[in-house]
C-alpha cells in the first residue's frame, strides 16, 4: 500500500522525499518505501472560457451576464498537461490508499 503525496512545486517533493528518505525517481514523481511524491507545477486545471458553454459568448455582451454555468467545466493547462496525466495515473493506481496534499494553503 502507497500513500502519494501531491506538493506545489518539485522543490518541495524532493525536500518530502529526502526527509522520507526516498531516493528512486521516476517521470514526475519519487517512490519507495511505501511512497509516491509528486508535484503541480502551478495550476494544471482551470475554468473553461465562457466560449466552451455557448458560442454566443464568443464575444461579450452586458445582456449574457452574469454566466453561471451547471455544471463549470475544467481545462487542463496545454502546457502541463504531461504532469497532470502523471498526477492522474498515480491517483488511479489501486496500491495507493491515502493521499496527502501538500500544496500551499491560499
Amino acid at each position: 500500500m502507497s500513500k502519494l503525496v501531491i506538493c506545489e512545486k518539485p522543490s518541495v517533493a524532493k525536500s518530502i522525499a529526502s526527509a522520507l528518505g526516498v531516493t528512486s525517481r521516476a517521470d514526475g514523481y519519487f517512490e519507495g518505501g511505501g511512497w509516491l511524491i509528486s508535484w503541480c507545477i502551478g495550476h494544471l486545471v482551470g475554468l473553461a472560457d465562457a466560449a466552451a458553454y455557448d458560442d454566443r459568448y464568443k464575444k461579450w455582451r452586458y445582456e449574457d451576464l452574469p454566466i453561471l454555468p451547471d455544471p463549470f467545466r475544467y481545462v487542463v493547462s496545454e502546457e502541463k498537461a504531461a504532469q497532470f496525466h502523471i498526477l492522474r495515473s498515480l491517483m488511479e493506481r489501486p496500491d495507493v490508499t491515502e493521499l496527502v496534499n501538500a500544496c500551499d494553503a491560499g
